[in-house]
């Protein structure tokens, strides 16, 4: 398995030396010798590798990778120029042209969106094809709620965004007093279309709420 970013390496050493993790490098390792796996085994740990431990402003939690090809990317959400955005990202943008303006751009790539601060964290960080939450029973959800962990424990001032019932149920591992904790149903069309998803502003009480504590705002 690829190697993690180094100011993450230090703040999950613990969790790298513990018998889970040692058993869930051994499935995903075997999955992804007999099975058409996703994303890229060198895209596993892309959310951590483009935003240091100390860079993070913003969290959004995803479930688990998109399971097509050529879709997932390591990031929540996010897929590569030149395919065709998902339903859920879609939503994404029509909120952020609502809220701030912003006009829908040409690709789902949220590469930049990472590098700003934002990290983009699937609970589970890989998936076998065609079969969703697939390697949701490794332990993978183990090691990233770790994570989360981590930064509620020694980091403040951070966005953390909850979309969908199965991102909510994360909200027990941040220190709401610290951290602003913005929670909506999920974007996808089946949940978004029922209310709650469109007009709730969070991209811009999000970048209020980081420029009250002297924080850049992120450039959705």
């Amino acid at each position: 398995m690829v190697k993690i970013e180094p100011s993450w390496g230090k703040h999950l050493a613990t969790e790298f030396d513990k018998p889970y993790f040692g058993q869930l490098t051994e499935q995903v390792r075997e999955e992804y010798r007999r099975e058409t796996c996703f994303p890229p085994g060198r895209l596993v740990f892309n959310a951590f590798n483009l935003c240091p431990f100390d860079k993070v402003k913003v969290v959004i939690i995803g479930q688990d990778p998109y399971h097509e090809p050529g879709q997932a990317m390591g990031l929540s959400f996010s897929v590569p120029v030149g395919t065709a955005m998902p339903p859920s990202l879609l939503n994404i943008f029509k909120e952020i042209e609502s809220d701030l303006g912003k006009p829908m751009p040409s690709n789902g790539d949220l590469t930049r969106w990472a590098e700003q601060g934002v990290l983009l964290l699937n609970a589970t960080l890989t998936v076998r094809a065609h079969a969703a939450n697939s390697h949701q029973r490794f332990g993978w959800s183990v090691f990233t709620d770790a994570a989360i962990k981590a930064l509620s424990e020694e980091r403040q001032h951070i966005v953390y965004m909850l979309w969908g019932g199965y991102a909510r149920g994360k909200r027990y591992l941040i220190d709401q007093r610290r951290n602003l904790v913005l929670e909506s149903v999920h974007p996808s069309p089946l949940s978004a279309n029922r209310g709650g998803w469109f007009g709730q502003r969070q991209f811009s009480r999000c970048n209020d709420y980081l420029r009250a504590n002297n924080i850049k705002e992120i450039d959705w």
